[in-house]
């Protein structure tokens, strides 16, 4: 009577622990997939977020008459014009606030977009460096000029690279001597040409002074890779606009192959052996041969 009332009981147990280890497998499984999307996803999340911030600034924009907008242009001339000429980016904060006023057409802080299409760059330009600007966009270094171009002008773009959740600046290593990169402040867009690349220690500055006759826009992120201990500055001179140059504002942030794949194939590899799991979990099992043999002999 023990040995049938203990066999049933057995096979309780046996089938509790295949779910306990299939749901395991399962958790492990997700923990896994998780981890695999995150840079992809995280970074498509901020190419979303880019692509918003594009798009609302470029339709309050076509909301503005050109009287507002020249108005507005000329306040940041003239700012332009009151910066000394050398690298001083010691800003007072009665200067700050003046600063983060001038090109903030939304209240949000952005003041345009870079365009970069050698590394497929397309990202809002905000007032400041602080943190929560470059995790997601790139930054205007107060104390340099602001984007909109003529002599005596030295604007100073900074953005992060290797972040797990944004690409932004990364890819800037790849670019060369000759690149074109354009950025648009309300409708009107400079166009830059790359000039000089240096690679400084953070307190060497003298490559981004402002320079009578010269009109440039600097690019300036972390390098080494990973390590932060210099700074690579991608220096461009100002060239005439490029037809075709400029990317169409819908396409400004168009999502790369890199990320659109991982994004959709994982979660579709994922689908795929969670079905064959629960295939293989309901699928009757067969009896061994011996057992078989066992049951046609008791018979």
């Amino acid at each position: 009577t023990n040995f049938i009332v203990g066999k049933p009981m057995k096979r309780k147990q046996n089938k509790r622990r295949f779910s306990v280890s299939t749901m395991l497998l399962v958790v492990i499984l997700l923990a896994g997939i998780g981890v695999m999307l995150y840079p992809s996803v995280s970074d498509w999340w901020n190419s979303m977020h880019a692509t918003r911030a594009i798009a609302n600034y470029v339709e309050a924009v076509d909301s503005m008459s050109e009287q507002a907008k020249e108005e507005i242009i000329e306040a940041a001339r003239q700012y332009n014009k009151s910066l000394a000429n050398g690298a001083n980016f010691n800003v007072s904060d009665e200067k700050y606030a003046e600063y983060e006023k001038i090109l903030d057409i939304s209240g949000t802080g952005i003041m345009g977009y870079i365009q970069i299409p050698s590394i497929n760059v397309n990202l809002p330009v905000y007032h400041g460096t602080e943190e929560t600007v470059l995790q997601i966009a790139v930054g205007h270094i107060a104390g340099s000029s602001f984007p909109v171009g003529g002599k005596r002008t030295h604007c100073i773009l900074s953005g992060h690279r290797g972040l797990p959740s944004a690409v932004l600046f990364t890819d800037l290593d790849k670019m060369a001597e000759g690149d074109i990169f354009t950025v648009t402040v309300l409708d009107r867009t400079v166009t830059y040409q790359v000039d000089q690349i240096r690679i400084v220690l953070p307190e060497e500055t003298e490559e981004l002074a402002i320079t009578d006759g010269k009109d440039y826009c600097t690019l300036v992120t972390c390098t080494p890779y990973g390590v932060n201990t210099h700074r690579m500055l991608v220096r461009g001179s100002r060239i005439e606009n490029k037809s075709g140059e400029a990317a169409v504002t819908a396409d400004a942030v168009r999502i790369p192959s890199y990320i659109v794949i991982p994004a959709v194939g994982i979660p579709l590899l994922f689908l795929t052996l969670l079905g064959m799991l629960i295939y293989y979990r309901r699928k009757p099992h067969k009896k061994p041969h011996q057992e078989l043999l066992d049951e046609i002999r008791k018979k």
